[in-house]
């Protein structure tokens, strides 16, 4: 539907509707497409005036429509018309007229009604991302940097993950500011990004870099560089912390996440205790293995190939320096198929272990048993980024212990387009000397980036680094 260019008479709206093949949903889909045409506000409010005069009232998604307008153009006084008028007809609102209402307001000079708002929400739920967030950044607009703070880490308390777009506001407002709160909030914030390894993008990186150069007194410098394979900074030949936890880390570790993890929850494990047994047994007659293969989920890297062409191709690659692997598969690997054929399978048994679980079970605590039980030297193959464990460590440091060893041992193959040449999976990151985290020795800090912003959390650590220090 095209909306008109001018407001209508009623007779005029009744037309349209008339000749519109689904007259009962008409207003809606008019809505919907003034919000694309971004209408002027009077046309909008001339169908909403005649649709009250029909009916008697209007329906609250079509109010909700409305307020979509009004935010997309900046009607301050429209929102909190409709404000008052849904609050009267309508004891509660939904999540989805609150993040309008709010980031309509907070983007106007009316930003504490948006607080108000905010207020109002917690009543009776949690807040969304977005309220908190234009919240924030109307508080940071107005240089109230302490309030903008206060809604930060109430909303890291209500497990409200930020978006690295309000992070890198934070650095933005805070240029020029001399205020030691204020220093070691933004601090905190790079040690947020180092605790959850979050790798911050080019522009997010700049604002860092900007901020801590406009510190007045500070004498920060930043400079861009990469890293040595040795773990040396080019800038300021500080060497970059370890990859390697210590034997006593180790072993901490381990014990923590076959106790906590493995045996200590049913969540992850949709196996038998008498499989995962067998599977024990099997693991502990084999020890050490050096690598550790994810069977199926290596085996889907290529979607245009067979599955056990692509598991074949990675066998046979990692196997090159005589190393001891383990695959973990599946027993339908086992029954010839169009994917798993049967010649291919017998010959990568000859270059590997496998030990085959029923087709419901969980890879990922059978894929950390026997990465972990090989010891320190053993690596382990997967896609999969293991979230769920880290949610079962409970506290930060053994967190943080896992991350570690998880980016220090976790090889990661992804399809490259190079054709059939090998390695297929293009990129197989061999995991680093040192640490690829954000890191402080409190006169240099060390931000490893990425060039362009990934939505995705992805353990593919990055070569490029922003090296910070106080001259």
């Amino acid at each position: 539907v095209q909306p008109p260019e001018k407001p209508l008479q009623a007779e005029e709206w009744n037309k349209l509707r008339e000749d519109f093949q689904s007259p009962e949903i008409f207003e809606e889909v008019m809505l919907n497409s003034m919000i694309r045409c971004n209408s002027p506000i009077d046309v909008a409010k001339s169908l909403l005036t005649h649709l009250a005069k029909r009916n008697g009232d209007i329906a609250y998604n079509v109010l909700v429509k409305y307020l979509t307008l009004c935010v997309q153009q900046g009607q301050v006084s429209e929102i909190r018309d409709v404000y008052d008028v849904m609050k009267v007809r309508f004891k509660i609102l939904e999540s989805g007229a609150y993040n309008l209402m709010i980031k309509g307001l907070s983007n106007s000079d009316q930003w504490r009604m948006a607080l108000t708002l905010l207020e109002e929400v917690k009543k009776i739920m949690i807040p969304s991302r977005t309220c908190y967030e234009s919240c924030i950044k109307a508080a940071s607009r107005h240089q109230e940097m302490k309030l903008a703070f206060e809604l930060y880490h109430e909303m890291l308390a209500k497990d409200v993950i930020p978006t690295l777009d309000v992070l890198q506001s934070f650095f933005d407002f805070s240029r020029g500011m001399k205020d030691a709160e204020l220093q070691k909030e933004l601090f905190g914030i790079l040690l947020y990004l180092r605790e959850n390894q979050i790798y911050p993008y080019e522009t997010f990186m700049r604002s860092i870099k900007l901020w801590f150069e406009s510190i007045p007194g500070g004498n920060w410098r930043g400079y861009l560089t990469n890293i040595k394979d040795s773990g040396q900074c080019p800038v300021c030949n500080h060497q970059l912390e370890d990859s390697n936890l210590t034997e006593e880390e180790y072993s901490n570790l381990s014990e923590r996440i076959i106790r906590d993890v493995i045996h200590g929850t049913d969540t992850f494990r949709k196996t038998s205790p008498q499989e995962f047994e067998a599977f024990q047994t099997f693991v502990e007659n084999r020890l050490p293995f050096d690598i550790v293969i994810d069977g199926l989920n290596v085996s889907h890297i290529k979607t245009r190939r067979m599955q056990c062409e692509n598991l074949f191709d990675a066998v046979n690659y990692l196997a090159k320096e005589n190393a001891r692997l383990l695959v973990l598969g599946r027993k339908h690997m086992l029954i010839n198929s169009s994917n798993w054929k049967r010649k291919i399978m017998k010959e990568m048994q000859n270059k590997a272990d496998f030990f085959f679980a029923e087709n419901i079970s969980e890879d990922d605590a059978f894929l950390l048993y026997a990465t972990l039980r090989s010891g320190k030297h053993c690596k382990f193959v997967t896609r999969d980024f293991l979230r769920d464990h880290k949610a079962c460590l409970p506290d930060s440091l053994t967190r943080h212990l896992f991350r570690k060893w998880q980016r220090g041992h976790q090889i990661l193959f992804s399809p490259s387009t190079e054709g059939r040449t090998f390695p297929l999976f293009f990129s197989q990151q061999p995991a680093f000397r040192y640490d690829c985290v954000v890191q402080t020795t409190g006169d240099t800090w060390h931000i490893p980036y990425k060039d362009v912003f990934e939505e995705k959390c992805s353990y593919q650590v990055p070569r490029k680094w922003l090296c910070i220090q106080r001259k």
